[in-house]
């Protein structure tokens, strides 16, 4: 069966913010100009916003440059920072507030808004629609067309695969959707980035690109302790017991809501560790607790955050192509903020596309996005800040907040100097028989939960019947290598109970299962496998999470 073919001239991949952005500009200077564009989007999730997640506190500096009138057009941005309140947390029961004076000003939120990114998107994509873009959700891009040394486009994965490669009833091979440039802005480790940045060798002269995995919740709180527009952030316990860093965050939007949620470094060292279990310690903690106590857990979701920053920046551009947002790392980690940075790559490629577009070209390197980009405060911000995420990994969060400190409220401007972190994540952990055993306690249901129930409500579903998505670039070596060496750390790290090591049902021995049902696409395996043997793609389109308000 021959494939169909579509051609436009921008395709964009991933419909977050940074690719909706981009559409929104392109088609607004295209009217401004009267010229006669194809734009189209497509997004992995069943629908936009299924897949977005993230804390949300949104600084809306990229929001105001693309729609002034974003009150007016009803964006979702109904809840604005009252207060922001930071707590030391020095053991499992106690706690000190740091004075705001001692603060980095990055961590201040006034102007800010708490938001769900998902429903930000939804939005975005409405005003997409209505400037002529077609959004197509439920398309997940599976490969990337390359000819000539240009990217010519992506193939759609193919639907109705059985899990034995065999074609099922109603099968249907991937689309061709060809275009003159094509904006990858898949979020955090994009599968198809990954690639780009490697075959095109865009991170050479670069620092590793580093991550975080935050895992969050929407929780229906006491109407009597609600306070909208409440930001905490926490540091600290648990995670310093662990040798490990990272903080956590809870944040009062409208409806009677809070999201509360960890970002755990993945650069940690300890194999016993457990992002997930560290997360449900945390929310024991009375600072956390007593938000919580008496309400109702209603949604759940983890995602992979790429915070290597500035030095890891890869180069955005390459023969028909840009790769933006955190496809490409532009999350400013020192804020917790990516959503704006994202937005604001979108609309400068967009700007440098239309550009291309306007003087004919078609697939050449867009060259002229590089000097866009070090015009702009995107450029600056991050460069700003690019000793914020090499100062937490090398000196932890206290030494490191100082120097944030220094930095952003005496010097207001970086030091002299720059800190590299050159161990990607993947090569930091220690032997298991090297590190402290972490017992982490049982559930109790009411602050504290499981994995598959966890999983449940982030309404995460996957055709069971089809080619595992994760997959093994060598089958023995969970067993022979990462077992005796790591205890399997894919067994802890994965926040979705995807990775099991189990007994044979035969009872001869040991099995690695792989439970791809689960996979609520963080990543998180493929950045932190130790032997880099586990390897994300996509599964079929609209398959995985349906994160509501999140």
């Amino acid at each position: 069966m021959e494939r169909e073919s579509m051609e436009f001239d921008v395709l964009i991949v991933g419909g977050g913010p940074a690719g909706l952005s981009a559409a929104c500009r392109i088609m607004q200077m295209a009217q401004e100009s009267e010229q006669e564009l194809t734009v189209c989007v497509v997004e992995k999730g069943s629908e936009i916003g299924a897949h977005i997640l993230a804390g949300t506190v949104f600084e809306p500096t990229a929001l105001n440059e693309l729609f002034p009138d974003w009150k007016e057009k009803g964006a979702p941005l109904n809840t604005p920072v009252t207060r922001d309140d930071i707590f030391l947390l020095k053991g499992q029961d106690r706690a000190t507030k740091i004075p705001n004076a001692f603060v980095p000003k990055n961590m201040h939120n006034h102007g800010n808004y708490i938001i769900s990114l998902g429903n930000l998107c939804r939005w975005l994509a409405e005003q997409a629609e209505g400037l002529g873009v077609e959004v197509y959700p439920g398309f997940a891009a599976a490969e990337t067309i390359v000819e000539d040394g240009q990217v010519k486009g992506i193939i759609t994965g193919d639907m109705g695969v059985a899990r034995d490669g065999s074609e099922k009833d109603g099968y249907m091979p991937g689309m061709e959707l060809r275009a003159k440039y094509t904006l990858f802005t898949e979020g955090c480790r994009g599968h198809l980035g990954k690639r780009l940045i490697n075959d095109f060798k865009l991170d050479e002269g670069k620092d590793p690109q580093h991550y975080g995995i935050g895992i969050k919740e929407l929780w229906d709180i006491d109407p009597a302790k609600h306070e909208p527009g409440l930001v905490v952030h926490t540091t600290g316990w648990p995670l310093n017991e662990s040798g490990s860093t990272g903080g956590s965050f809870l944040y009062h939007l409208e409806n009677g809501q809070v999201y509360v949620g960890l970002i755990t470094d993945l650069s940690y060292s300890n194999p016993h560790l457990s992002p997930f279990e560290e997360f449900q310690r945390l929310k024991t903690h009375p600072e956390v607790a007593k938000h919580l106590e008496g309400g109702k857990r209603v949604a759940y979701g983890a995602r992979a955050i790429t915070k290597g920053g500035f030095n890891s920046l890869p180069k955005m551009s390459f023969p028909g192509g840009l790769l933006l947002g955190c496809d490409a790392g532009t999350l400013n980690s020192s804020k917790i903020k990516g959503s704006h940075t994202a937005m604001k790559s979108g609309i400068l490629g967009a700007e440098a596309v239309f550009e291309a577009l306007k003087e004919g070209k078609s697939g050449e390197e867009i060259t002229s996005f590089e000097d866009r980009f070090k015009d702009s405060w995107l450029y600056k911000e991050l460069y700003n800040e690019r000793n914020f995420s090499p100062g937490m990994h090398k000196f932890g969060n206290f030494v490191g907040g100082a120097i944030a400190y220094i930095e952003q409220n005496i010097l207001r401007s970086s030091l002299p100097i720059t800190f590299h972190d050159t161990v990607p994540d993947h090569a930091t952990l220690k032997n298991a028989d090297q590190s402290k055993k972490l017992e982490y306690p049982r559930p109790d249901n009411k602050l504290t939960f499981d994995r598959l129930s966890s999983v449940f409500i982030s309404n995460t579903n996957h055709e069971e019947d089809q080619p595992v998505h994760l997959k093994l670039a060598n089958p023995a070596i969970p067993l022979e290598e990462n077992l005796p060496k790591y205890n399997e750390p894919a067994q802890r790290y994965c926040p979705a109970g995807v990775y099991e090591v189990v007994e044979k049902d035969d009872g001869t021995g040991l099995k690695f299962q792989i439970n791809a049902q689960n996979c609520v696409h963080c990543k998180t395996c493929d950045i932190k496998d130790p032997a880099q043997n586990i390897t994300w793609v996509t599964p079929e389109g609209g398959g995985g999470p349906n994160y509501p308000n999140m």
